[in-house]
C-alpha cells in the first residue's frame, strides 16, 4: 500500500543470536504497536550489516557500490523512521555501522526520525550513544528521538529499561505521525546544501535544456 510508513532496522550486530538485534527487535515491536494505537499502517524491514561488511569496506576505499549494498540503501532511501542499533566496542560504536553510514549519500537521511539503540558489555558505556552518535547523525541531518535505548546484560529483564524502550518507541512514531520528515524534505529541501548524486538525484533541480549545458555538452 501506498500509504504503508516504512520502519527500517540497522543491524550491526555480528553474532548470531545478537543481542543487538534483539534490542532492535524489541524497539520495533514497540514501535509497531504504537503505529497501530496511532492508526498508522507500518511495516519493519531490517538491514543486517554482517552479510554487507566486505561491500561496505570496498566502497569506501573504492567507491564502488555492489548490488546488495545498492539494495540497502534504496530500502533507506524510503526509510519513514529508522532504528539503528550497534554493539559497543572499547566505548565506542562498531566501525562496521558507522562505516555503513559514512558510504551513504550525504543527503539520503535528510530530516528521517531515528532511534539510536547500543548493547554494551557494562553501564560504563551508557554515553556512547549521546556522547558519540548524536552528533554523527546530526551530520547526517536526521531527526533523532530524545531518548536513546543502551543496554547491558542486567537491563533485560529491568521494567525500568522496559519503560524506557516504550518511551523511545513512543517518540519515534511521533515524529513519523507529526510529519517531520515530509515537511523538511517540502518547502525547505532547496535551502539544504546538496552535493551532486546524492539522494538518487532527488536533490537536483538543474535544467539540462539550458544555454549554458547545451554549452557544456559540445554546444548541442
Amino acid at each position: 500500500m501506498a500509504d504503508t510508513k516504512q520502519l527500517v532496522i540497522v543491524n550491526a550486530g555480528t553474532s548470531d543470536p545478537s543481542t543487538t538485534r534483539l534490542l532492535a527487535d524489541r524497539a520495533t515491536a514497540k514501535a509497531l504497536a504504537e503505529a497501530k494505537r496511532r492508526g498508522i499502517e507500518m511495516e519493519a524491514r531490517v538491514i543486517d550489516l554482517r552479510p554487507l561488511a566486505g561491500d561496505i569496506m570496498a566502497a569506501l576505499t573504492t567507491q564502488l557500490v555492489s548490488a546488495e549494498l545498492e539494495r540497502a540503501t534504496e530500502i533507506l532511501r524510503d526509510a519513514d523512521a529508522i532504528i539503528a542499533a550497534t554493539p559497543v566496542y572499547k566505548a565506542a560504536a562498531s566501525g562496521l555501522f558507522t562505516a555503513f553510514f559514512q558510504a551513504l549519500d550525504n543527503d539520503l537521511l535528510i530530516g528521517t526520525p531515528v532511534l539510536l539503540a547500543a548493547t554494551a558489555g557494562s553501564p560504563r558505556h551508557s554515553l556512547v550513544v549521546d556522547d558519540q552518535l548524536r552528533g554523527f547523525f546530526a551530520y547526517l541531518r536526521t531527526v533523532t528521538a530524545p531518548t536513546s535505548l543502551v543496554s547491558s546484560p542486567e537491563d533485560w529483564n529491568s521494567g525500568e529499561f522496559g519503560k524506557r524502550v516504550d518511551r523511545a518507541a513512543n517518540e519515534l512514531i511521533a515524529l513519523v505521525a507529526g510529519g517531520f520528515r515530509e515537511n523538511a524534505r517540502g518547502e525547505g529541501w532547496d535551502s539544504y546544501q546538496h552535493s551532486f548524486g546524492s539522494a538518487g538525484g532527488t536533490e537536483l533541480g538543474i535544467n539540462l535544456d539550458s544555454d549554458l549545458m547545451r554549452l557544456a555538452a559540445g554546444g548541442k
